[in-house]
């Protein structure tokens, strides 16, 4: 693949293959930046929605290491014919430090990686590239970040994934956690322990299997779309045995009454899929399953627990105010994501695209 050198440094865009997940994975894990969204397993789940994954990494051929990367993922435009070329998506990345700077002539690293990408992107026949940064408003790196794109002529555009959310600190210990939250999370997490309320984590295709029709229940009572159950299936196969996410079951004299799905990756926790029943409310099933996963993600490693998304606004009567209510009630911040990205290779095939998906 195509190579760039700067003085006595040279930097390799090249393909990482399945053989080298371990690779991928552990580079992700260990930066800043990384996300669950960029984990090889987050790629493979989407292969079976229609998505394609691509992993690219750029290499440091002196120390040989990685130094960037993107998981790209890419899918023909709705109703247009592949032949015209694909859209392209990095959600929550590219991973990779936007301050640092190539040591023989202060060349940002973001600016060599995308040098080599975006022409490759283009020769593979992309339409646009969106990109969806992982950094908080106002964070050092958020404004490296979208100044470096606006630069690269980038430009703003809706996002895919949730751009509010609440995050939970976790270095604190569990008293500072417990203190930390509303007085009736408190009292609903004991309320349903005394009541006999128990959370296990799932160990076999039929704990999925019965939390999948709890989802099915879920969706029906509160109105969202859901996946087909192959969808989560293989999402728990993909990272339950890496310990990666868990499924947490909540269940009362041996009935289940919720679950969750966590994701856990790079020290963030990220609260991703929930299910409960119309039964047994009253025993607060949910309130001890969230704070076991918050336990969960500290015993792995994370400082940080991810909610997944709330209302753009606070108002009481917006269709999500009782899920922004429960999360709010856990003693994290609100944080707004930078935002979503665009470079578009090919203007008039892209703005057919948004006509007819329109």
């Amino acid at each position: 693949m195509s190579n760039n050198s700067n003085g006595g440094n040279s930097y390799m865009l090249s393909i990482i293959e399945v053989r080298q997940r371990e690779l991928w994975d552990t580079f992700v894990n260990a930066q800043s930046g990384g996300h669950f969204l960029q984990s090889w397993g987050w790629g493979t789940l989407k292969a079976g929605a229609g998505w394609h994954p691509l992993r690219l990494a750029l290499w440091d051929t002196q120390r040989e290491q990685i130094i960037g990367g993107a998981q790209i993922l890419r899918r023909t435009a709705a109703h247009m014919p592949p032949r015209l070329g694909h859209l392209a998506y990095i959600p929550r990345g590219p991973v990779l430090d936007w301050s640092r700077r190539d040591d023989t002539n202060s060349t940002h690293i973001s600016a060599l990686f995308f040098a080599q990408l975006l022409p490759f992107l283009r020769r593979q026949g992309a339409i646009a590239l969106q990109v969806e940064l992982p950094f908080e408003v106002g964070e050092e790196h958020a404004v490296q970040a979208c100044d470096a794109l606006m630069a690269m002529q980038f430009h703003p555009v809706q996002p895919v994934q949730p751009i509010r959310t609440i995050v939970l600190d976790l270095a604190a210990g569990d008293d500072s956690l417990l203190a930390n939250m509303k007085e009736k999370w408190r009292y609903n997490i004991r309320l349903a322990g005394r009541k006999g309320v128990q959370v296990r984590v799932a160990r076999t295709q039929e704990d999925v299997e019965a939390w999948y029709r709890l989802l099915q229940i879920t969706g029906r009572r509160d109105h969202f779309g859901i996946h087909t159950f192959d969808y989560y299936w293989r999402a728990w196969q993909l990272f339950a045995p890496r310990q990666q996410a868990q499924l947490l079951l909540a269940e009362y004299e041996g009935q289940l009454l919720a679950g969750i799905f966590v994701g856990c990756m790079a020290r963030q926790a990220i609260y991703l899929y929930g299910a409960s029943s119309n039964e047994h409310r009253n025993l607060m099933p949910n309130y001890l399953l969230q704070w076991e996963a918050i336990r969960w993600a500290r015993e792995q490693g994370a400082t940080s627990y991810d909610f997944w998304g709330i209302p753009q606004t606070d108002d009481a009567g917006e269709a999500m105010a009782g899920v922004y209510r429960f999360k709010s009630g856990w003693g994290g911040r609100i944080v707004h994501f930078a935002g979503s990205y665009e470079y578009v290779f090919h203007p008039l095939l892209m703005s057919m695209a948004r006509r007819i998906t329109k």
